[in-house]
């Protein structure tokens, strides 16, 4: 398994996965997500690949396939009033595709996450998980990540 950049030949496999991610946060969270949507369009992954604040990492099997994806964002709190000013790099999106889950494919990919995160001078990794997804809760317990804030709410 190698990890390197997405790019664009890279938007339809990366549109396979985002669709996956939503069929689990759909059917965990019907009252919040749309069934059949996915996160962004293929002009916003154009976008996004060329943004250099918004690192996409490829998990590729040997025939250049991707069997994973992290969608990544620098964060920088600089000049807050209460903060302090440290560089993050929060991970907004992880999958592994639905048929190779359990091959360590996504500890491959948040190693190599968490190492480009460390070269960059980053103070910390973050993400959030949704409470319907135990098993991706689960899987960044093991790799190490702990709660820092917690999300929530009153259904009205």
């Amino acid at each position: 398994m190698i990890v390197r950049f997405a790019c664009e030949k890279d938007i339809p496999q990366m549109n396979s996965l985002l669709y996956q991610v939503e069929r689990v946060h759909q059917q965990g969270r019907p009252d919040l997500f749309k069934e059949g949507a996915k996160k962004y369009t293929d002009d916003e992954l154009k976008d996004m690949l060329k943004d250099k604040t918004k690192p996409i990492f490829a998990a590729v099997d040997e025939n250049d396939v991707m069997k994973g994806y992290a969608f990544c964002v620098f964060q920088e709190h600089k000049g807050d009033n209460v903060l302090t000013d440290i560089k993050t790099l929060y991970i907004d999106d992880l999958c592994v595709d639905e048929n190779c889950r359990g091959q360590h494919i996504g500890s491959v990919l948040y190693e190599a996450v968490k190492k480009f995160a460390k070269e960059q001078g980053c103070y910390n990794v973050t993400l959030n998980v949704w409470e319907c997804n135990p098993s991706a809760r689960k899987f960044y317990e093991k790799a190490g990540l702990k709660p820092y804030k917690t999300g929530m709410e009153v259904i009205l």
